[in-house]
């Protein structure tokens, strides 16, 4: 749903809301890659992680997990308890 450069991407919440809720969507798993190989959760992520739960919340639309992908890894915030 977005495109960015190998250090940033830009991310629309209201357009992730808005196909969420063209879909019809009770919940949604959101993901991004890095590919710096780091799965560690950038403030921007964190950020944008608080940021688009509180836009989901407010169209009953739940955020179940953000995932980080590497090449090798994977990093969950909803294990880390950061969702």
């Amino acid at each position: 749903m977005s495109h960015g450069t190998l250090t940033q991407a830009s991310v629309y919440p209201r357009e992730i809301v808005k196909t969420a809720l063209r879909l019809d969507a009770a919940a949604i798993i959101m993901s991004h890659n890095h590919p710096s190989g780091i799965p560690k959760p950038s403030e921007a992520d964190l950020a944008l992680t608080r940021h688009l739960k509180h836009a989901l919340t407010l169209v009953d639309v739940r955020l179940l997990d953000h995932i980080i992908v590497t090449g090798q890894n994977t990093t969950s915030l909803a294990e880390r308890g950061q969702v």
